[in-house]
């Protein structure tokens, strides 16, 4: 398990970018917070460091979207999906060309690849988050490690 604060918005952004800068074709990070936690914000520094120039926006209702850049990006909403055992291609997504980014994954937990990063961020104060990786593999291992320095 690996700890990182982040003290603004940017700086998330900027956690989310570096991530992206470590992750390949396969990779899955799963996203675990509270409404307001930061988990669109961390989404979007991903986004950016996968050289995505769209606007990324919350798939709420859309529950998937597909963003194009250096590596595609699929980034996902389950929490319309607690009570559904509707699968929706996910290995597809998973095992597919670009990085997928889940957030409520614990709704669609059944799909979900054993090797993942599994990332939980924390609410501290309105500037403040504190994330939590939690690598499933030795490839998520590396990354967690990487991202700390």
């Amino acid at each position: 398990m690996h700890q990182i604060r982040t003290e603004s918005m940017e700086d998330t952004m900027r956690l989310g970018e570096k991530l992206a800068l470590l992750l390949k074709k396969g990779d899955v990070i799963t996203l675990e917070g509270e409404l307001g936690a930061g988990k669109t914000t961390f989404t979007k520094g991903v986004a950016r460091g996968l050289g995505i120039v769209q606007t990324l926006s919350s798939p709420t209702f859309t529950i998937i979207k597909e963003y194009k850049g250096d590596l595609p990006l699929y980034h996902m909403d389950a929490y319309r999906l607690e009570h559904s055992e509707e699968d929706l291609g996910f290995d597809e997504y998973f095992s597919g060309d670009g990085v997928s980014v889940v957030e409520w994954a614990q709704f669609i937990e059944e799909f979900l690849p054993k090797e993942r990063l599994d990332v939980k961020i924390e609410y501290l104060n309105e500037h403040q988050r504190l994330f939590t990786l939690s690598p499933q593999g030795m490839h998520f291992e590396v990354v967690a490690a990487e991202l700390q320095l």
